[in-house]
Order: structure tokens, then sequence, then C-alpha cells
């Protein structure tokens, strides 16, 4: 919708720029009015027209391109207030997905303690029944040092985001 309406005011501004000649109806004839010169049908008619004409014509012209003006003004503010509203939207979902980074690290390092929790406490565990062979508990003390590490790296993502 935000795409049709500047589409649209687009459009528009292209339009009125193209046409730089002003139309003006008077006494039920259409004049066109460029550059200070009166035509109608085509032919300068300039000279031809009475003081009084000429000048209801020129008036009406310029009250014309005042409302034009007008127009473009308003649709330029209106142009930049949705620039201004895009950014300020694109600000939030930025600092939104800042939040979710966060979230997700605390998360992640959450995980990784309770993993080597539960890993410290069965090698602790199969350690007193005396079941863990040597390599046995250097592949255990391993998997408790790569955890811990884990825990290390995921601490170090909570404190940037």
């Amino acid at each position: 919708m935000k795409n049709f309406k500047l589409l649209i005011t687009i459009c528009c501004l292209l339009a009125i720029s193209i046409v730089s000649a002003q139309k003006v109806k008077h006494d039920g004839k259409q004049y066109k009015v460029k550059k200070g010169d009166i035509y109608l049908d085509g032919t300068n008619v300039t000279d031809i027209i009475t003081n009084s004409d000429k000048k209801n014509i020129l008036e009406k012209a310029k009250d014309k391109k005042e409302e034009e003006d007008k127009v473009d003004k308003a649709e330029k503010k209106e142009k930049k207030a949705k620039k201004k509203e895009k950014k300020a939207e694109n600000k939030v979902k930025k600092a939104e997905r800042e939040v979710e980074k966060h979230e997700k690290a605390v998360s992640n390092l959450s995980k990784s303690e309770d993993k080597l929790d539960t890993a410290q406490k069965k090698f602790d565990k199969l350690k007193r029944k005396g079941k863990l062979s040597p390599d046995d508990e250097e592949k255990w003390l391993e998997k408790i040092e790569k955890l811990k590490e884990k825990i290390r790296k995921n601490k170090k993502k909570v404190k940037k985001s």
C-alpha cells in the first residue's frame, strides 16, 4: 500500500513537471499559458486578446501554478515523513534483532553450563565407582575441557551482545 502511494506520488510529480504550460479556462475557452505567452489551440494570441483578458488569464495561471507548488511541497513533506518513519522502523527492527541475538547467546550459555554440569556429575560418579579406565578418564577430561571452552566462548558472545 505504501509503495503504491509512493508510486502515484512520483507519477503525479513527473506529470506536473513534464507539463510546464498552464491550462486556464476563460470565457469558455481553454488557453495555455507558457512563459508569459498565451496560446489558444496552439496559436499565440497574446497580442490579439485584450489587456484585461490577458491580465485575468495570467492571474489565473499564476494562481494555478502556486496551487500546484503547494501540492508539490506537501508531497515532498509527506515523502520526507515516510522516509523518517521507515528509518525509525529499521532502527526498531535492528534493536529487536540485537535483543534476539543477546537472548540466544544467553540461552546458549545456559545450555552449555547445564551440559558441563551434567558431564561433570557423571564423570565424578563414574570415578567414585571406579568404572573409568585411564583412557576413559582422559576422554572425559577432554570432553569437560571442551565444554569449559565452549562456555568461555559463549560468555564472550553474551558480553558482545
